[in-house]
């Protein structure tokens, strides 16, 4: 009996552990679709070449996981009461683990050309429960009868819904939660161009050209609550958010790829702090609690806690932002490289005050199936801070490698160095800097 109660557990456990793994084996094919594996990076826009035929209902599901080893130093020097039991006390820091984080996705083949996804936080910095980051419905084909649909429609996508804005290239680049294979750094921008928002966009690409229109509610919620006043600002209008992009994305022959973009995002008056462009993000940055306030024992008091090392230039009444990419890849080599600037004010300011954003990036992959590669990158912010009569600014240099074990499975590692420049002495980041290393393992499929 014993013996066959073993033999049911070792069953049971078989059983678990084989049956998620034929099944994510057998995945089903889904037109226009970026994977969620090392062949989804470069990848920007989805193009209207990727067709598969339809052949019913399909239903893809992905995850993303990612796992870090951190060990970072910070400190404040320049700030007045930063020591003992100071208001302006860094957050005592030691090397160790981050809390995973995890990515779920589910991408629906609906129809001819049309598809749905839908991607959930599982765990997150920023998020320990579970939330959903949103969902959205693609046309790349209409089930409509006529030469003129069709002949649109080879040119044409729409998607509608709940979305992460397509709002300049770094988006497709950045780490999202546990969806980190994307990215050969630790963590995005210092400035991080983020934000999922409900409306629609349109796009058309021809020959390697490209544009794209699109219109949102400017907010990460939708929200139909009513806006107070302020003696700065009685302008309580929710207004939408309009944005553009255009570009050209070309092969000049086998081994040598070129893109260049621009895009603008405006939105004139939002009624509350709605505006989360620069502030958007729901999972978190990969620098753990470094240039945070706190004290042993407690957690950070910063209220921006989830995003350690990134800056908020604060637009969240009114805003207007351009940015301009440029890639280029010549055999293992990429470059990626992009000007930002951008102006706004909160409800409690009456004039606008500016940012500006630098980066550069160059990789280079290797070894067989380019599986292995080696990068730096720099990153400049140059801002206005609310109360500020000066400009402030941000550096940070970052330095990775990275090893494709599989083409789902990613182990790299960053040594990183930001400093904090021209704040204020009350400010808890005047004099800051951080820098260490951080070492990350991924998995996505």
């Amino acid at each position: 009996m014993k013996i066959q109660m073993n033999r049911l557990k070792i069953a049971v456990l078989l059983f678990a552990g084989v049956l998620p793994v034929a099944l994510f084996a057998q995945q089903p094919k889904i037109s226009n679709f970026r994977p969620y594996d090392k062949t989804g990076i470069n990848m920007f826009e989805t193009l209207k070449s990727d067709t598969v035929p339809f052949e019913g209902l399909k239903v893809r599901w992905g995850a993303g996981f990612t796992q870090q080893f951190q060990n970072l130093k910070h400190e404040n020097p320049g700030a007045i009461n930063n020591t003992g039991t100071g208001a302006n006390r860094l957050y005592p820091l030691q090397n160790g683990f981050m809390t995973a984080q995890a990515n779920l996705f589910m991408d629906v083949q609906l129809a001819d050309g049309i598809k749905l996804n839908v991607t959930s936080y599982l765990s997150a910095r920023h998020h320990n429960e579970t939330w959903v980051k949103g969902g959205y419905i693609q046309f790349d084909k209409v089930p409509f009868k006529g030469k003129f649909w069709g002949d649109i429609m080879k040119i044409a996508t729409v998607k509608i819904g709940h979305f992460e804005v397509n709002y300049g290239d770094q988006h497709f680049r950045r780490t999202d939660g546990g969806q980190a294979l994307y990215n050969p750094f630790m963590d995005n921008y210092i400035m991080d161009e983020f934000a999922t928002e409900i409306g629609g966009e349109v796009y058309l690409q021809k020959d390697g050209l490209f544009g794209m229109v699109g219109i949102t509610n400017g907010m990460i919620k939708g929200n139909i609550d009513s806006a107070y006043l302020t003696a700065q600002d009685p302008n309580v209008s929710r207004n939408p958010s309009f944005y553009l992009k255009a570009g050209i994305d070309k092969k000049l022959n086998e081994n040598v790829r070129v893109r260049l973009s621009g895009s603008f995002y405006t939105n004139s008056s939002q009624a509350g702090s709605g505006l989360t462009l620069f502030g958007g993000d729901r999972t978190g940055s990969n620098y753990q609690n470094v240039m945070e306030k706190g004290a042993p024992g407690a957690l950070p008091a910063s209220t921006a806690v989830a995003f350690s090392g990134r800056f908020n230039p604060g637009f969240s009444k009114k805003i207007s932002a351009t940015m301009i990419n440029a890639f280029v890849k010549v055999y293992g080599f990429e470059f990626f490289g992009t000007y930002e600037g951008s102006k706004g004010r909160t409800k409690t300011e009456t004039a606008d005050r500016k940012a500006t954003q630098l980066a550069a990036e160059g990789i280079y992959r290797f070894g067989k199936d380019e599986n292995l590669f080696v990068g730096a990158r720099y990153n400049t912010v140059t801002a206005r801070l609310q109360g500020y009569t000066n400009d402030v600014k941000v550096d940070r240099t970052a330095f990775a490698a990275g090893w494709f074990m599989t083409k789902n499975v990613l182990l790299k590692a960053e040594i990183v160095n930001q400093k904090y420049i021209d704040f204020v002495n009350t400010d808890y980041r005047a004099g800051g800097k951080f820098n260490g290393y951080v070492i990350e393992a991924i998995v996505g499929f």
